[in-house]
């Protein structure tokens, strides 16, 4: 292959990872092989529990701080085998050679120690220099990595930072000493597509000027044909295919990338088409199939595949661990819904089963949003006067009809949640209305809460989160109707039966407890709950955001079908923009407290009118090695809500601000039939 011409920086042969548990040792990643050269990228990509962090995990040997061991194999760095190092030996090497950045910079980061300190300390252990110098190189470290202020931010703690802003200091804390190899584990995962897109420009730049190799981790194949010179595709523990990443995408060889690609929705994606998913779920490290471990899945599936487990070997100039692999072209994508560009065809739309119905012709509002307002007080210190606020949600207006899903985005913090739980009446409304069904609820005397629930119900964001740990799935789903119906024993059980069958849940499962399930089983569970009791409105506040992009599919699809089988309204609340526009019939977008702009799904993305939806959509990752795109990245992050720039609130950050954007607000305007965008100059 291409790439072993090329001179190598990491290589991993035949990797094995087992984990001591109470029941015994678990095989976490199986005869792994992996290799990287200098000045390379390489994605590492799969579904949650394929083994990629595990794998990064061993690289660095912090698997030795959780009862993990390698049982079999090598990890070579630049010649150097890391295996038989010591922790006192490999402690020398992390931050020096190799680095990480972590999904989550909050929790990685020591919240009692400050940016500074935590910088300065990587420095002082690897440089040999004085702390005075090690603090000037971490503040130019610091501005390097385009933090404004850096002088002020070392003297700040993690949690005073924003995402964005904590993922740039851990990348800055990553390159204080100039590593070969940065291993970076879904390092734009939790965060907004603007800041998403600044964090990975970011990445190439340093890795050009450094000539420094990533290994990056992600579920988002959008990223990773936009960064990585090679892709490692894992399934269950294995690596099921190694290519470069324009082979990868225009001709994928194993079913699972096949499938992995079909799964994704793009923003070409034919609106009201079903989405491809694959079938089942990852298996358990404790229950895994004999033979392929992809074979209970895979369509293509023989008994040798049943059987015999198919090495990793090299085919047209890639390697793929199939043994149909020599049979499989592009033209067997047939099998998963379509090729990969599929043009838009509204007759093959129309007559496809399953498409999804347009909202219903009377165009009848079901609810109503006027002049919403949401301030959060402040309160000061003990020698402070005044009291100020967070004005988290500014004046909204808008309306939902009876049958639409209506979408909702902008950046974390522009106040998307909070709107949401206002209108389900978990906050109170500081000023407003919110009209439902003609009748205001805010208003005193308005219907009581308990006859609100069933009417309007929420799925949230963490599936686990948001349901009871210690209670059956058939407790969690028939909690509604024990208390809106007084159903007890034999007659809940049946009513949650049934709903767990609409959901894709198997009704036998009424007894099990949530962490016996899947991320996307549990979402469904959540789902479940929500439309118990046949509910007029639902709020999805990034319903699908945190799961992998096969499970997100089988989610959004699963809406669909409800949607139209109970004729649901849907409050669709993501950062996911393709997601948005597949699902929903209008979208508004909100920036700092206000709305910015609303219009048609289809309008809103040929012809965006307000600069920051503009931003926003030029930022969304594009699954194509040979389409990537021309992103000039947002700069600056949004201000606080707590003291909100005059005049148009984007204005800071907009690039075609004038002197009347920093003086008046724009109100939101008709800028075509409607559309809707508060912007003295209008796109």
């Amino acid at each position: 292959m291409a790439q072993l011409q090329q001179e190598q920086l990491l290589d991993i042969q035949q990797l094995s990872v087992d984990f001591r548990t109470p029941g015994g040792s678990l095989n976490a990643i199986n005869r792994v092989n992996l290799r990287i050269g200098k000045g390379e990228t390489v994605c590492l990509v799969g579904e949650s529990g394929s083994g990629k962090t595990i794998t990064s995990l061993s690289i660095m040997r912090l698997i030795d701080y959780d009862n993990g061991v390698i049982s079999h194999g090598d990890i070579r760095l630049d010649g150097l085998s890391l295996v038989g190092l010591s922790q006192r030996q490999i402690s020398e090497l992390r931050g020096k050679k190799i680095a990480m950045v972590f999904q989550e910079p909050m929790t990685a980061l020591d919240p009692v120690f400050t940016i500074g300190d935590q910088i300065v300390e990587v420095l002082l252990r690897h440089e040999r220099i004085g702390k005075a110098e090690a603090w000037e190189r971490a503040v130019t470290l610091l501005r390097r990595v385009g933090i404004p202020e850096p002088d002020i931010r070392m003297k700040q703690y993690p949690y005073e930072l924003s995402g964005g802003m904590r993922q740039r200091a851990m990348i800055a804390m990553a390159l204080a000493c100039g590593p070969e190899l940065l291993i970076a584990d879904e390092p734009t995962t939790a965060l907004d597509v603007t800041i998403q897109a600044q964090i990975l420009a970011l990445l190439r730049e340093l890795k050009e000027e450094l000539n420094m190799s990533i290994l990056l981790i992600t579920h988002d194949l959008g990223i990773a044909a936009e960064m990585a010179d090679r892709i490692v595709v894992m399934y269950a523990g294995k690596v099921v295919e190694q290519a470069t990443a324009p082979q990868l995408f225009e001709n994928p060889a194993h079913p699972y990338t096949q499938g992995l690609l079909h799964s994704i929705v793009t923003i070409d994606q034919v609106r009201g088409l079903r989405l491809y998913t694959i079938k089942g779920s990852i298996p358990s490290l404790s229950d895994l199939p004999a033979g392929c471990r992809f074979h209970p899945r895979c369509p293509y599936a023989t008994d040798r595949c049943r059987t015999e487990d198919p090495p990793l070997r090299e085919l047209h100039g890639r390697e793929v661990a199939c043994w149909h692999a020599e049979k499989l072209d592009h033209a067997a994508a047939e099998m998963f819904g379509g090729t990969l560009d599929e043009a838009a065809d509204e007759a093959a739309v129309a007559s496809v089963s399953g498409a999804r119905k347009a909202p219903e012709a009377s165009g009848q509002v079901l609810l109503q949003v006027q002049g919403v307002k949401k301030y959060f007080p402040i309160h000061r210190g003990l020698f402070q006067r005044g009291k100020g606020f967070i004005r988290a949600v500014d004046d909204v207006t808008f309306d939902i009809r009876k049958g639409e899903t209506f979408g909702l985005v902008g950046e974390s913090g522009c106040g998307k949640s909070t709107l949401g739980r206002v209108l389900l009446q978990l906050e109170k409304a500081t000023a407003g209305r919110v009209v439902f069904e003609g009748q205001d609820l805010l208003a005193r005397g308005s219907r009581q809460g308990k006859e609100l629930r069933r009417d309007m119900q929420v799925v949230f964001q963490d599936p686990y989160g948001s349901i009871n740990p210690r209670w059956k799935v058939g407790d969690i789903i028939g909690e509604p109707f024990w208390v809106h119906e007084s159903l007890r024993g034999a007659a809940k059980r049946e009513r949650v039966q049934q709903v767990m069958q609409l959901v894709g849940l198997n009704p036998s499962w009424y007894d099990r407890f949530p962490h016996e399930f899947s991320g996307g089983q549990r979402q469904r569970i959540g789902i479940a709950r929500a439309i118990a009791l046949n509910p007029k409105f639902v709020l999805a506040d990034e319903a699908v955001s945190a799961l992998d992009v096969s499970v997100q599919s089988q989610v959004v699809n699963l809406m669909q079908e409800l949607q139209q089988q109970l004729q649901l309204t849907y409050l669709f609340i993501a950062h996911g923009l393709n997601i948005v526009r597949y699902i929903s019939d209008r979208i508004g977008v909100m920036y700092l407290g206000k709305l910015v702009e609303v219009a048609p799904t289809d309008e809103l993305f040929r012809h965006p009118a307000h600069p920051y939806t503009h931003a926003l959509l030029s930022a969304i990752p594009v699954p194509d090695p040979n389409r990537r795109r021309v992103y000039a990245p947002l700069q600056g992050e949004m201000p606080s809500p707590a003291n909100p720039p005059p005049g148009c609130r984007f204005h800071t950050r907009c690039p075609a601000a004038t002197a009347l954007c920093k003086e008046a607000a724009p109100e939101l305007a008709a800028v075509g039939p409607g559309h809707w965008a508060a912007c003295h100059h209008p796109l």
